[in-house]
């Protein structure tokens, strides 16, 4: 089953998986790992780490609301958020370790527990947009697979499982489509050599073809790797996220 027909079960299981080769990397990172650089600019491995915990937590939250009906912000705001990254990146490594897990834990401890109407219940994300508790599985799953290969343990791109990529392919497509802005990135196609995906990015009739199999097709959208393995010109793109 694709991640595109997962119910919140299926993407459950898949979010265990993904946290659980998540927590292997981050487990065998030695003691001065986690203060070395990661390969998101300005960040170390701990900056990583740290996000991933406060993203379970902020995640934990959505579920609250979902589950209780009181209102429970993801943040309780961008400069808390920002704040308690920055704090946890120094921490010890043992430290970081446990609150990775156990903020992981809590998540996937609620999340199980969910009902059928407490998935279906509306929540608003951090930037205002409006989603039904069913999609939180997802957006952990992105972190963890995404945050995965930000770490640069070893884990790539070619690493991430297919019913993943299947899904947040043409839905990277569709979020670069809004922001592309002719002057800066003129509109293309992608083709994936290894599926039948084919999407245009960009407001115009597309001036090229950008082929590749959909794995790097993907990794090069989402900015973690230059796209040297792709065939065509690459344009300049506008940031994911």
């Amino acid at each position: 089953m694709t991640s595109e027909m997962a119910t919140p079960t299926d993407l459950l299981a898949q979010v265990s998986a993904s946290t659980a080769r998540l927590g292997a990397s981050i487990d065998a990172l030695g003691e001065s790992a986690l203060a070395e650089p990661s390969q998101l600019p300005g960040w170390t491995r701990g900056h990583v780490v740290a996000h991933l915990a406060r993203n379970a937590d902020s995640l934990l939250n959505l579920l609250l609301w979902a589950h209780t009906g009181i209102e429970i912000p993801q943040y309780p705001s961008v400069a808390v958020r920002d704040a308690d990254i920055e704090t946890g990146a120094g921490r010890a490594p043992d430290v970081q370790r446990a609150d990775f897990a156990a903020s992981a834990h809590r998540w996937q401890a609620l999340a199980t527990t969910m009902s059928a109407a407490d998935w279906a219940a509306e929540v608003r994300n951090r930037q205002g947009g409006t989603l039904t508790a069913d999609i939180v599985p997802w957006m952990r799953l992105r972190e963890t697979e995404i945050h995965h290969v930000d770490l640069g343990v070893g884990y790539t791109p070619a690493d991430w499982p297919k019913e993943f990529v299947a899904r947040l392919l043409p839905e990277t497509v569709a979020d670069l489509s809004a922001k592309v802005h002719p002057e800066a990135t003129p509109t293309f196609d992608i083709q994936a050599t290894d599926t039948d995906f084919i999407a245009t990015i960009g407001p115009d009739r597309p001036h090229h073809t950008v082929l590749g199999p959909a794995t790097s097709l993907l990794a090069w959208l989402l900015g973690r790797t230059p796209g040297t393995d792709l065939t065509g010109p690459l344009p300049p793109l506008p940031a994911w996220k």
